[in-house]
């Protein structure tokens, strides 16, 4: 096997395993587990993002009509009360159903689900609550070109680095592919998504801290300085090791950490003024 087609396989493989990381490690990705309740054990999946305008529906399959459900919640990082609804049995799908109500983009809810027979009541996730983020309904021609785009730029970055192990590396092609494919993909698919989902372009440095938006622009620096090496430099090799090393412990930071996040007292306070202003 030629040593170049080797180097696009590891590529291709640790470009996958990180993927895989980010996503399972983030904020947005559901718990799933198990609960016991009278020698039946309940499977559930407890989501953490929703997109689009509707309510959210929490599903959770008993096939046991008899099994009731309690949803509890309340809007993430204030002082509400929790409010308490009963979750209905949709006999058709064997499944309880609780609704958590639509919040605007960004908006939070931290939620809790226990599941009750005869005096039997068990808490899900160990009783700890779930925070689930709402967002804006993406379209499908956002989203699959922003993550083509975003995997490719992995990809060739990774395989760049990896040119460091051929004796004769020729990096001025997988460099220019690299920054190309990240532009595109971080820098114009990602604002675009980011304003379908939140409402604003950019929400990360210097207008917030979104995580997702900074280690983006944080791997766009590092090939800028890798592109300025290579027709400054005598030796650009270091600062395109550099890049390509930097890109990688960026994404490996779990995918939406720190990610937009609307902020309710701001909001009531605004609304307030605006209603006494109109009385």
């Amino acid at each position: 096997m030629k040593k170049s087609v080797l180097f696009w396989i590891i590529a291709f493989v640790l470009t996958v395993l990180t993927a895989a990381y980010q996503r399972m490690t983030g904020p947005t990705y559901p718990i799933s587990g198990e609960a016991k309740i009278e020698n039946k054990i309940i499977k559930y999946s407890l989501d953490r993002s929703h997109g689009g305008e509707d309510d959210h529906q929490i599903k959770i399959t008993t096939q046991d009509e008899n099994i009731t459900g309690i949803l509890e919640w309340k809007r993430y990082k204030t002082s509400d009360d929790w409010t308490i609804d009963t979750m209905f049995y949709r006999s058709k799908e064997g499944r309880l159903i609780g609704l958590l109500p639509h919040q605007p983009p960004a908006g939070k809810l931290i939620y809790k689900i226990s599941l009750a027979k005869n005096d039997k009541t068990i808490p899900l996730n160990d009783g700890h609550p779930v925070v689930i983020r709402f967002k804006g309904d993406v379209p499908i021609f956002i989203i699959i070109p922003h993550v083509i785009l975003i995997f490719m730029a992995m990809l060739f970055s990774t395989r760049t680095g990896l040119e460091f192990f051929n004796k004769q590396p020729n990096y001025k092609k997988l460099v220019y592919w690299t920054f190309g494919l990240l532009i595109l993909g971080g820098m114009i698919f990602g604002p675009i998504m980011q304003k379908y989902a939140f409402g604003a372009f950019w929400t990360g440095v210097p207008f917030g801290i979104d995580l997702t938006d900074n280690k983006t622009l944080i791997a766009v620096i590092g090939w800028i300085i890798a592109l300025v090496a290579m027709k400054k430099s005598a030796n650009p090799k270091k600062w395109i090791i550099f890049a390509s090393i930097l890109m990688f412990l960026v994404y490996l930071i779990p995918h939406s950490v720190l990610g937009s996040e609307l902020d309710y007292d701001a909001m009531d306070k605004k609304k307030n003024q605006i209603e006494n202003r109109t009385e």
